[in-house]
C-alpha cells in the first residue's frame, strides 16, 4: 500500500529526537512491500545538518517552508492509501493537519501519529477549540510512540475513535556496540537537547550529582546548552550526529535518561535514548517512570534513579564490570523484545485490517 507520511525530519535529528524513531520504524514497514513518502519541512536548519542521505526504503520529499508549499506537499496525500499527518512537525501544523486530510481520498486510512502525547493532550485539554481536538472525530486511528493506558483514555475520551501505543525500540543496524572512542570518555554522560519540561530535570539528575562528585568526569551532548552555567567536571559538547551515538553511549561507564517532566508524569514512554543505549550494550541510569518494567527489568536491565542523589549514590557504587554486565543484559533484552521489526509487525497488521474495514466509496 502507498502510505504518505508528513512529519518533522527523517534526514536530520537536529532539534528532532523523533528521527530515530522514524528511521527504525519505517525502515522497517518498507520490508512489509509498503511504498512510504515521508514529507518534512526545509526548517529549524535540519536540512543543514542532515544525518543521513535520503534512503532506499522510502521517497523523502523536502519541501520550503511556506505556506503554499504546504499546500502543495499535502496535495500529495490524494494518491495515498494510508494518509499520516505526526505531531510536532513544527511548521504549520494545524494548516498542515487540515491540508493533508482534506486532500486524502475518503476510502484512505487517516491517521494522527503522536510522537509527543504527553504534550499534545496537555494543549488539547486546554484549548476546547484546538484544531486537532476538533479533527479527532474525523480521523480513523491516533497512534503514539508511548503512554499507555492514560494517553489511550485520554485521547479516546477527547472523540478518538481508537489510540494505540507503538512503542519507540530498537534498529540494530544502525545501534549496535562500538569500539570506545577517548572524546567521549567519562564516568557518565548525557544526551539531552535543553527544553524548557526538561532543564530543571537535568540540574536536578545530572548537573547537581556532578556538582556533588567533582572526582568524577561527566559529559553533556545536545542543543541549546552553551549558555548554561556547569560545573567545572561537566565537559559540553554540543549537538551530537546520530552517526556518533553508538559511540557516545558505549564509551562512558554509564550514560543516563531523563524523561521530560510531561513523559514522566505520564509514564509507559521509553524515549528513543533508552533503546539506542541499550542496542549499544551501555550501563543505563534513567529516571523512575510507571511502566519500565515493561521494557527493562529494573536493577538487572536497567539502573533506577528517583532523584540525584540516587545517581549520585550509584555512581558511587558502580564498578566498570557491573556495569558491562547490565549493558550486556540490556542488549540481550531489546533484540529480543523490543525491535523496529517486531513493531513493524504490529503496524503492518494494523494498517491491513483497518484498511480492509474501510467502507467503500461510491463512484
Amino acid at each position: 500500500m502507498k502510505i504518505a507520511f508528513y512529519g518533522s525530519s527523517i534526514l536530520s535529528s537536529y532539534w528532532n529526537g523523533a528521527a530515530t524513531y522514524y528511521r527504525g520504524l519505517l525502515r522497517a514497514l518498507a520490508t512489509h512491500g509498503h511504498e512510504i513518502t515521508f514529507y518534512e519541512p526545509d526548517a529549524f536548519g535540519r536540512q543543514q545538518n542532515r544525518d543521513i542521505d535520503p534512503p532506499d526504503w522510502c521517497r523523502v520529499v523536502v519541501y520550503p517552508a511556506t505556506p503554499a508549499d504546504v499546500r502543495r506537499a499535502a496535495a500529495e496525500a490524494a494518491s495515498a492509501d494510508v494518509v499520516v499527518k505526526a505531531s510536532g512537525v513544527g511548521y504549520e501544523d494545524d494548516a498542515l493537519l487540515a491540508a493533508v486530510m482534506d486532500a486524502a481520498r475518503p476510502e484512505a486510512l487517516k491517521i494522527f501519529w503522536d510522537v509527543d502525547a504527553p504534550a499534545t493532550l496537555a494543549d488539547l485539554q486546554a484549548q476546547p477549540d484546538h484544531p486537532l481536538r476538533l479533527a479527532l472525530k474525523n480521523l480513523d486511528l491516533v497512534l503514539t510512540y508511548g503512554g499507555g493506558d492514560p494517553v489511550v483514555s485520554a485521547y479516546e475520551a477527547l472523540g478518538a475513535a481508537a489510540c494505540i501505543p507503538v512503542y519507540n525500540a530498537l534498529d540494530p543496524d544502525t545501534h549496535h556496540p562500538v569500539p570506545p572512542e577517548p572524546k567521549f570518555d567519562a564516568d557518565l554522560a548525557f544526551l539531552g537537547n535543553r527544553l524548557p519540561d526538561r532543564e530543571a530535570r537535568v540540574e536536578d539528575f545530572f548537573l547537581e550529582p556532578a556538582a556533588a562528585r567533582p572526582e568524577a568526569s561527566f559529559l553533556l551532548g545536545g542543543s541549546g546548552w552553551a549558555d548554561r552555567g556547569l560545573p567545572a567536571n561537566v565537559r559540553y559538547i554540543g549537538h551530537v550526529s546520530s552517526r556518533d551515538h553508538n559511540a557516545f553511549n558505549v564509551t562512558p561507564k554509564a550514560v543516563l535518561n531523563i524523561n521530560r517532566a510531561s513523559m514522566a508524569s505520564t509514564g509507559f514512554s521509553p524515549p528513543t535514548r533508552v533503546f539506542e543505549a541499550a542496542g549499544a550494550g551501555a550501563c543505563l541510569i534513567t529516571d523512575a517512570w510507571t511502566g519500565l518494567e515493561m521494557f527493562l527489568e529494573p536493577g538487572r536491565e536497567v539502573l533506577v534513579a528517583r532523584d540525584g542523589r540516587d545517581v549520585a549514590e550509584i555512581m558511587a557504587r558502580l564498578t566498570p564490570e557491573e556495569a558491562t554486565a547490565i549493558g550486556r543484559r540490556a542488549l540481550a533484552r531489546v533484540l529480543r523484545d523490543h525491535t523496529y521489526a517486531l513493531r513493524a509487525r504490529q503496524v503492518d497488521r494494523l494498517l491491513r485490517d483497518r484498511l480492509a474495514k474501510q467502507p467503500e466509496v461510491a463512484a
